[in-house]
């Protein structure tokens, strides 16, 4: 497997107005295995405060909240997709942001880079961060 370098990213303190601003998160590959990453980290941010919204193949609930199989199927606006995807996933992902119209970011996590749909995402107007985990960096600028 190739590695990016993300060369389309935010500073940490646009990461920072990131988690003030957003309400809803969509969590894309959020597995129901709580030893997976998705997992812990969904976990982590549903309990700072923010309405997360599982996006998996299968599955009624996860975290006590209805799972959807993609994006597009989400009846209601959201915030922020926090993507637990393949990096070749993610022009799929910026394209689906891009087509609802409400996703403000577009966040990829750890070890995850595609400059090029991060590239469209921001062309598009939504803020981009990549290689970052959300539950890391939350912590790290708000302590908690």
């Amino acid at each position: 497997m190739e590695c990016e370098f993300p060369t389309v990213n935010s500073n940490m303190d646009e990461v920072k107005e990131i988690f003030n601003d957003v309400k809803t998160i969509a969590v894309l590959g959020l597995s129901p295995d709580e030893s997976k990453d998705s997992n812990r980290v969904a976990t982590y941010l549903q309990s700072v405060g923010y309405k997360i919204v599982p996006v998996y193949p299968k599955g009624e609930t996860i975290l006590g909240e209805k799972v959807y199989n993609s994006l597009k199927e989400i009846p209601f606006p959201v915030d922020m997709v926090d993507i637990f995807r393949k990096p070749k996933a993610l022009d799929m992902i910026a394209d689906a942001c891009i087509e609802r119209g409400d996703v403000k970011v577009f966040w990829a996590q750890k070890g995850i880079v595609n400059n090029e749909a991060a590239q469209k995402a921001r062309d598009a107007g939504v803020k981009v961060v990549q290689n970052q985990c959300t539950m890391v960096d939350h912590k790290s600028l708000f302590k908690a």
